[in-house]
């Protein structure tokens, strides 16, 4: 149930639904261009943008003389990422030569854990398009129970959940009741999928690019509880293109020595180099706009 919306809220909703329509018109491959150069074009001019350069020289000053290049990679990808929401339902595993989008890379693992019929938790960030990685989940029998962050605006939450029909799953908004649920799903032996990327206030302090990151801990507490593995997986984009490349490294069983606290630190510590190892391999494809750092 969706809460009622202000005058405001169905101005933008409406306005999201056009777009969509017009990428829709379009095919994948012009849509995608479309929607990136769209990006490239205005990212820069949004306020968001200051907070994206401020990241960029926080965490990667080594790079300096790539940030701006990054950074128009960023916003390239993200106008391509929203403009292949209208497609996701035409994106499907398999060779270019016979209209596949996706390569999996390291399927031999959602194989096993498939066929373990055990729970695991896969965890990712806002990295090349991200939605595409449900996409595989469903192709090899593992629908994902997905952890989100609901839109302020109840009409284009609507439409967000319209939009992710096609790539299948469940998505459970994030809040009080999220942890039960997911506890829940863990002791049927459903799979969940949590992106680890965004700061949350009330997390754990732990490095991320080599500076201190509020971490949300529930990947943790979740793995360490139902003592199941956490797996690393990622959507790459190819070439600039609407091409993926879905990569899941081999599952990550957590150490548990009793202690909690600790445990859950050097698990969250683990994922945070995880996800920042994959951001420097192609820094452009990640969020740099979220404020993830305390002084952001």
């Amino acid at each position: 149930m969706f809460k009622r919306a202000e005058p405001h809220e169905y101005i933008a909703a409406w306005g999201a639904r056009l777009a969509l329509a017009l990428f829709r018109a379009l095919s994948i491959d012009r849509a995608s261009a479309f929607g990136g150069w769209l990006g490239q074009t205005l990212g820069p001019r949004l306020p968001v943008h200051r907070t994206a350069v401020a990241n960029l020289q926080l965490a990667l000053p080594e790079l300096a003389e790539r940030h701006e290049a990054i950074l128009r990679g960023m916003w390239n990808n993200l106008g391509r990422v929203l403009a292949e929401y209208a497609h996701l339902g035409d994106i499907r595993i398999g060779p270019r030569e016979t209209g596949g989008r996706i390569e999996v890379v390291g399927a031999e693992h959602l194989v096993a854990i498939r066929d373990s019929k055990k729970p695991a938790i896969f965890f990712s960030a806002h990295f090349g398009n991200w939605e595409v990685m449900s996409i595989v989940g469903m192709h090899y029998g593992i629908p994902l129970v997905q952890v989100y962050r609901a839109a302020n605006n109840p009409l284009t939450e609507e439409l967000l959940q319209e939009l992710r029909k096609p790539v299948g799953g469940r998505h459970v908004p994030k809040g009080m009741q999220a942890a039960r649920e997911l506890l829940k799903a863990l002791k049927q032996n459903e799979c969940l999928a949590i992106m680890v990327d965004q700061k949350l206030n009330t997390g754990l302090a732990v490095p991320f690019f080599g500076r201190e990151a509020m971490t949300a801990p529930a990947i943790a507490e979740l793995a360490l509880r139902a003592d199941c593995p956490v797996v690393p997986i990622y959507g790459e984009r190819m070439d600039g293109s609407a091409y993926f490349r879905v990569t899941i490294e081999a599952p990550i069983q957590l150490e548990s020595t009793g202690n909690r606290e600790s445990d859950t630190y050097n698990a969250l510590l683990l994922i945070n180099r995880k996800i920042e190892e994959r951001i420097r391999r192609n820094p452009e494809q990640w969020f740099w706009v979220h404020k993830r750092w305390p002084k952001d």
